[in-house]
């Protein structure tokens, strides 16, 4: 009798954990902060950089990876040179879905894989929230560049992204 206790326990706890666990409404991301603490109202600051290569083109990239980075982006900022980007760090893929909510600066984004090659990539308009959502479930990071630099650059879907440690997982992730 105990046994059989025991056994519909840990099944009901087994289909109750699978369950949760299938649904996730919001990315993963690293060092990622309580969800009562939502985008900031003003620019964020200049966040820590990386160099980043796609194909023979440099950019350097601000590197979001809490949740409040992730958040606010580019939010409430009114410039961003021609070599600068940000670069989404996500803990797991997932089929990313990005918005221009108090974004002022027209956008492009590529969603990327694992592997640091580009999936997709998407024009954003300024204060649109009508959300872009990427066609893979396999979206690790995300490269927010000014409007068009994909195009200007000749850069397409299946360029690997690289960066100065080598992949963008071993860069991130260490493997």
């Amino acid at each position: 009798m105990r046994f059989s206790s025991i056994l519909i326990a840990c099944v009901i706890g087994l289909l109750a954990f699978s369950g949760s666990s299938c649904r996730r409404s919001e990315p993963a991301v690293i060092g990622a902060v309580p969800a009562n603490q939502p985008y900031l109202d003003h620019p964020q600051p200049r966040l820590p950089t990386i160099k980043l290569w796609l194909g023979s083109q440099e950019l350097v990239a601000e590197v979001a990876r809490t949740q409040t980075e992730v958040a606010t982006g580019m939010m409430f900022r009114k410039e961003m040179n021609e070599s600068e980007a940000m670069l989404f760090v996500f803990a797991q893929p997932y089929q990313a879905s990005f918005y221009m909510r108090n974004t002022l600066i027209p956008l492009s984004c590529a969603y990327i894989d694992t592997e640091g090659q580009i999936l997709e990539i998407h024009d954003l308009k300024p204060r649109d929230e009508t959300p872009v959502e990427a066609a893979s479930a396999n979206v690790r990071y995300v490269l927010e560049t000014k409007q068009g630099w994909f195009d200007r650059n000749k850069i397409g879907v299946g360029t690997l992204v690289r960066a100065e440690a080598g992949s963008l997982t071993e860069t991130f992730f260490g493997r």
